[in-house]
Formats: C-alpha cells, sequence, structure tokens
C-alpha cells in the first residue's frame, strides 16, 4: 500500500514544487522593484482568479472520483464518458467566464480592498490572465481524468511544463521587456496553453484505446447527470468556501496596509508550499480512495486511509522544523524590501505552526473526494468558514489586528481536519 501510494504521490509532488516555485519567482519578481505595490497587486490579481476558478475546480475532484470509481468496478466505457462529460460542461463555462470578464473585473475593483494604486494595478493583471481561461478549465477535466486513472505522472510533466515556461516567459517579459505584473500576466497565459497542447498529446498518445465514438445516450444519461451536478454542486460550494476564505484573509491583510498586505501574502507562500507537498498524497488519495471504493473493496480502503493521514503527518514535522529555524532566510528570498523584513519578524509563529495544523485537511480532502462524499465535505467546510474562521475573525482581530487574524485562519484549518476526522466512519467507511 505504501508503494501505491508514494506511485501516485511523489509525482504529484514534483508537479507541485513547481507551482509554489512560480509564485515564489513571481513574488521576487515583484519583491525586487521599487515598490511594495505590486506585490500586492499580483496578490489581489490573483485573489480574483482563485475566487473565479474555485467555482469551477469541481471539474477536476469531481472527474477525479467519478473516474477512479468507473476504473475499480472495471467500467471502461464510464471512465472515457467521466472525461467526456467534464469537457461538456467545461466548454459552456469558458465562454460565461470570457464572456462576463468586464463585470467581473468591475465588481472585484468593488469589493476588493487596497490601495488605489494596488487596485489599479490588480485589474490591469485580470484583464491579460483572464485569456488562460480555455487552457485552465479544460486542464481541471483532463488533469482530474488522469489521476482517476492512476495516472499521476502525465500531470506531473504537464505542471512541470507550464510552471517552467510560466517562470521563463515572466522572466522575459518583467526583467527584459520592463513590464511588472503585466509581464507576469502574459507569462501565465502563454504557459496554460503550452501545458494543454501537451496534455491533448499526451491523451491521445496514451488513452487511444479508450476512444469510442460518443453515444448521446449514454453522455446524457439522466440518472448520471444529476449525480454528475448533485455531487460537483457540493464540491463547487467546498471550493468557494475555501478560496472565499483564502480571498477574505488576503482582503483584510489589505486593509491593514500594503506592507501588512505584503507580509502576508510572502508568509502565506509558506501555507502554498507545505500544502502543495501534502496535496500530492492528497491526490494520491483521491485515486486509491476512489478506486476502492468502486471496488468495494473495504480492508484496502481503512488501510490506505491510515497510511495517507500518517503520511501527511511525518511531511509536517520537517517543514515545521525548517519553518522554526529559517524564517528570516526564507522571507529575504522573496523580498528585500527593508520595511517588509521589519514587520514580518512578530509573524514568524504562525509560519512555523502552519505544517502541524494543517496537514489533516489537505489529506482529508483527497479522501473525501476520491469517494465523492461530497455533501459531507461541503458541511465540514460550512462549519470552519462560516462557525469557526468568521467569529474568530470578527472577535481577535480588533484586539490582536494581524495576529487576531492569523489565529483565526489557522482555527479555520484545524476544524476542518477535526470535523472531517469526526465524519469519516460515517461518510467514508459505511458508504460501501
Amino acid at each position: 500500500m505504501n508503494r501505491s501510494i508514494l506511485k501516485l504521490a511523489i509525482p504529484n509532488i514534483i508537479s507541485n514544487i513547481t507551482i509554489p516555485l512560480l509564485g515564489l519567482v513571481d513574488m521576487v519578481l515583484m519583491g525586487h522593484l521599487e515598490s511594495a505595490s505590486y506585490i500586492g497587486a499580483i496578490a489581489l490579481g490573483g485573489t480574483i482568479f482563485s475566487v473565479l476558478y474555485s467555482f469551477f475546480s469541481f471539474l477536476r475532484a469531481g472527474t477525479t472520483g467519478f473516474t477512479a470509481q468507473a476504473l475499480g468496478s472495471n467500467d471502461k466505457i464510464e471512465t472515457i464518458y467521466s472525461l467526456y462529460r467534464a469537457i461538456c460542461i467545461g466548454i459552456p463555462i469558458i465562454i460565461l467566464i470570457l464572456s462576463l470578464q468586464t463585470p467581473i473585473a468591475k465588481l472585484s475593483n468593488i469589493l476588493l480592498d487596497g490601495s488605489e494604486e494596488v487596485k489599479t494595478l490588480a485589474i490591469n493583471y485580470f484583464y491579460i490572465r483572464i485569456w488562460a481561461a480555455p487552457p485552465n478549465i479544460l486542464l481541471y477535466c483532463l488533469n482530474g481524468w488522469f489521476v482517476g486513472m492512476q495516472n499521476t505522472k502525465i500531470p506531473m510533466f504537464i505542471a512541470i511544463l507550464i510552471n517552467v515556461m510560466n517562470i521563463i516567459f515572466s522572466i522575459i517579459f518583467v526583467i527584459v521587456l520592463n513590464q511588472n505584473v503585466i509581464g507576469v500576466a502574459l507569462g501565465t497565459v502563454l504557459a496554460q496553453y503550452c501545458g494543454l497542447l501537451l496534455a491533448i498529446i499526451l491523451l491521445i498518445k496514451n488513452y487511444r484505446s479508450y476512444f469510442v465514438k460518443i453515444n448521446k445516450d449514454i453522455l446524457f444519461d439522466i440518472n448520471k447527470i444529476k449525480r454528475f451536478f448533485k455531487i460537483n454542486r457540493d464540491l463547487m460550494i467546498r471550493s468557494f468556501l475555501l478560496i472565499i476564505s483564502i480571498a477574505f484573509f488576503t482582503n483584510q491583510s489589505a486593509k491593514l496596509g500594503d506592507n501588512i498586505l505584503a507580509v502576508n501574502m510572502i508568509l502565506l507562500q509558506s501555507f502554498y508550499i507545505f500544502s502543495y507537498f501534502t496535496d500530492g498524497f492528497a491526490y494520491a488519495g483521491e485515486a486509491l480512495v476512489g478506486k476502492f471504493v468502486g471496488s468495494k473493496d473495504k480492508d484496502n480502503l481503512s488501510k490506505a486511509i491510515r497510511l495517507l493521514l500518517l503520511w501527511g503527518f511525518s511531511i509536517s514535522i520537517p517543514f515545521t522544523i525548517l519553518y522554526a529555524i529559517f524564517p528570516s532566510t526564507f522571507v529575504k528570498i522573496i523580498s528585500n524590501n527593508p520595511n517588509i523584513l521589519t514587520e514580518v519578524e512578530p509573524y514568524y509563529i504562525y509560519m512555523i505552526l502552519i505544517p502541524i495544523i494543517t496537514f489533516a485537511a489537505f489529506i482529508w480532502d483527497g479522501i473525501y473526494i476520491g469517494a465523492t462524499a461530497s455533501k459531507a465535505i461541503r458541511n465540514t467546510m460550512i462549519i470552519a468558514s462560516v462557525f469557526i474562521f468568521l467569529p474568530a475573525w470578527y472577535i481577535l482581530t480588533p484586539i490582536l489586528g494581524n495576529h487576531g487574524l492569523w489565529i483565526s485562519f489557522l482555527c479555520f484549518m484545524v476544524a476542518r481536519g477535526a470535523s472531517m476526522t469526526l465524519m469519516a466512519k460515517r461518510n467514508i467507511m459505511e458508504s460501501i
């Protein structure tokens, strides 16, 4: 079982490492310009897309769960139709996003807090990066399907290409052509199309035998469509609340000033770096749990869950130690702005606590998604965001300021892990 977990997790970890690396490169490129506004701009601009895509990330998670369960039950026809249905939903979503880009930008400008300079730069960033929506949405479908097929190597190759090309393009546009936030956005757009092209090539090369002529009766089977939308509706709510919580954190940071916004976004990079390592095991959980649920193999399901949580805990320990020993080194890599370096010191403790506090939530996410336990994962997110995060923020922030904001965020992550642990027996083990 450990070999199976690592076989799926390691390619995901390798590909995920390139994601925070990209975020770090963007921060470094902006952090070494003359103003802290550039860091704030890509943080707010990135928040717009995080919230926007949170509505549609169910296309990846849902496709993984459906595909893995079809594979576990040896239903070859249903495995490919899981992909067909996801793409059929993805194309109208792409059209909708591009059609509504102006209203989205105007609404974002109203809702986001920050200086006028930061907001203007963020909206400029948005209008360029929005053209990455087509490959982004289609890659949700394709990557979700690859993971469901127990193949994490292809998403690894795609992610590495996207992020390496993104870094190369961003450096060219920002350093060589002096395009600041516009250059970072252009790099993202071009890299996403490179990734989509590679995904299509690898799909055809490796899974040509799965392709069948589309049968409309199977594609639009009313029972399968109902289940697809029921599960994905709950996953969409879960993803939206997660991203809204992070966006809320970002927005509240902006209210505390450009320097605090920059400080919090730099520290949040440590959260993302750890999450991408842990998500390697979460994605392994999606694939394995979905397969064992599909084959109704309770023994292996229980064993996989236990070992996945153990791997998550094991990963958290070295991260906690590294963040405790080298906090200033991490920050200095991203920015040499003296104001930021001075203001960040009181908040190192939160970077140190992040790994041990958050690992359970990440691992359980993968387990619940693989089991398509969408109602339960939705409910745990509602509990954590609405009944823990917001009340904690409301009570603590007026008293403790930015410390209160960080404590509230960590309480949110603890609540996610704890609630999913308590609900697991009923919603995972007793569901098959």
